[in-house]
């Protein structure tokens, strides 16, 4: 008797159908099982209000999650970013696959750069850490552009440009890897001028607790270094108590002597949407070898920029 298909749970937009696609794939090429993809509607899809407004964190993540504790799917494949920095005891975070490309872009009309863009342009995004970012650098290079705030997915916002409704959007690198769009890009933003969200690029591999041999499976698929990375970067959110629609940027990467890798930096910055204040530092130690000293890492960083005045720029914590 041949074992029944797995069964994994995914959003229903073209990019999440992309990324799962890529794990299922992965998956059946390691367990030898069929894998079927099981769409999910969340609520953070159907619904047209700013990310900020319903909520921010989780609302990508609750449906899948449900339909995990209900046995309706046997793992479940997140984008690393939307998921909330506590993890339920119930679920296991069996896998994170190897990073993709962890920066922001752009794209704009006529081609441009950031730099080229002309005074009061227009740029579309729907995430408060991009906005922070992009008018700091604005002002500090004597630019004046406007942040438009725009949700949709991929089609919809660089149509925005396309239509001539805005000059500019900034999305991830990452999503447009995966849909196979990467030529659209007109600029590859430094993580000098954006940082990334938190975990940004990386994929969460979810399945319930108590499947330990589904959950060992799948573990074959982490890849330790990405995990180390994003493990510090999460834990730098949770500690400045900000939810995925707070304006945190974070990357840890690995700082490597030749072939030796040897050290990891975790950067972080949280700054107010119109880019007038930003707290931004870095710090590095030595590359985690466990989950505990990746945290440590975040959690150091976070009461630097706590001290420095971080708090007062969160939004929600300053109510």
């Amino acid at each position: 008797m041949t074992e029944r298909a797995l069964r994994l749970g995914t959003r229903r937009s073209k990019l999440a159908m992309a990324q799962s696609g890529q794990v299922a794939e992965a998956v059946q090429q390691l367990t030898g099982r069929t894998v079927e993809l099981v769409e999910i509607t969340t609520y953070g899809d159907t619904s047209r209000e700013h990310l900020a407004q319903i909520g921010g964190t989780g609302v990508f993540v609750a449906a899948l999650r449900e339909a995990l504790a209900r046995d309706e799917v046997d793992f479940a494949v997140h984008s690393l970013k939307d998921l909330p920095t506590a993890q339920p005891d119930e679920l296991t975070l069996a896998a994170v696959p190897v990073r993709e490309d962890p920066r922001d872009i752009m794209v704009a009309r006529d081609g441009m750069t950031f730099s080229e863009l002309p005074n009061g342009a227009r740029v579309g995004t729907g995430s408060p850490r991009r906005m922070a970012q992009l008018n700091a650098y604005a002002r500090s290079h004597g630019m004046t552009i406007e942040t438009v705030p725009i949700r949709g997915n991929i089609d919809t916002r660089i149509g925005y440009v396309h239509k001539g409704e805005l000059d500019a959007v900034v999305l991830a690198a990452a999503g447009l890897n995966r849909v196979g769009r990467i030529d659209e890009v007109t600029d590859f933003l430094s993580v000098d001028t954006v940082l990334p969200a938190p975990g940004q690029g990386a994929l969460a591999i979810e399945c319930a607790a108590h499947n330990a041999s589904l959950a060992a499976a799948l573990a074959e698929l982490d890849d330790p270094y990405t995990r180390a990375a994003v493990t510090a970067e999460r834990s730098l959110l949770a500690a400045l108590e900000a939810g995925c629609s707070a304006p945190v940027g974070a990357l840890a990467d690995l700082l490597a002597d030749g072939q030796i890798v040897k050290e990891m930096r975790l950067r972080g910055v949280v700054g107010t949407t119109d880019g007038s204040t930003l707290v931004q530092l870095s710090t590095t130690g030595p590359v985690p070898e466990t989950e505990t000293q990746a945290m440590a890492l975040g959690r150091e960083l976070a009461a630097e920029m706590l001290a420095k005045g971080a708090a007062g720029l969160m939004g929600e914590r300053a109510l």
